[in-house]
């Protein structure tokens, strides 16, 4: 039987559903928003088992985005899905290095992705950064080179890549450093999700 739900309240219904659906999972205070919000934008409960948190991931983001910090993407996807709003209020900015001119250039000369040069562009930000990665783990493989180099330094690493070839391997890159991390275990993930992952450290700051 179709529900009759006012607009404003559908998003309010669907995290009633998930969470009745969750039945007594129960998670971290700091992590029920992020897991639920991932559910709710793929329908998928798997988000409920493969998200992966570093000790004190959440509270690293949440005080870097009150102190304005920028958010680094590997998709304009994931650009556009992140409440730019609520991140201005705050400071920072979203960056999308991907169609840059001189990153499709430089990628073309030496023979590797876009993804890559982006990260390395990324990098040289003056300003303390989130990387949100929902796409490409050749992003997430230079990240761990350049934290080895220690030429960067994130507030937190969003690890949530989706696919098939270096996927599982990025990530679990990433879940051996010490940096703060959410990470997406196995080949889920999308640029919706890293974007719903930035959105669910948002709201929490401006509920």
């Amino acid at each position: 039987m179709i529900e009759k739900i006012k607009p404003m309240d559908i998003e309010k219904r669907s995290f009633e559903i998930i969470t009745e659906m969750l039945g007594d999972r129960h998670f971290p205070p700091e992590q029920e928003l992020i897991i639920k919000r991932a559910i709710h934008t793929t329908a998928d409960f798997d988000y409920a088992d493969n998200l992966v948190f570093s000790e004190k991931a959440v509270e690293c983001g949440l005080a870097a985005l009150k102190n304005g910090c920028d958010i680094v993407t590997d998709t304009q996807m994931a650009k556009a899905g992140i409440n730019k709003t609520i991140l201005e209020k705050l400071g920072g900015t979203v960056h999308c290095f991907m169609s840059d001119e001189d990153v499709a250039k430089e990628a073309k000369e030496r023979g590797v992705t876009r993804a890559i040069v982006s990260m390395e562009k990324a990098a040289k930000l003056d300003k303390q950064c989130i990387f949100a990665i929902g796409n490409a783990p050749t992003a997430l493989i230079r990240i761990r080179e350049l934290l080895d180099e220690r030429k960067v330094s994130p507030a937190l690493i969003i690890g949530v890549p989706v696919g098939f070839v270096n996927v599982v391997e990025s990530k679990e890159l990433i879940l051996s450093t010490d940096v703060p991390y959410i990470v997406a275990r196995g080949r889920k993930g999308g640029s919706n999700v890293a974007a719903a992952i930035c959105n669910a450290l948002l709201y929490q700051i401006m509920r």
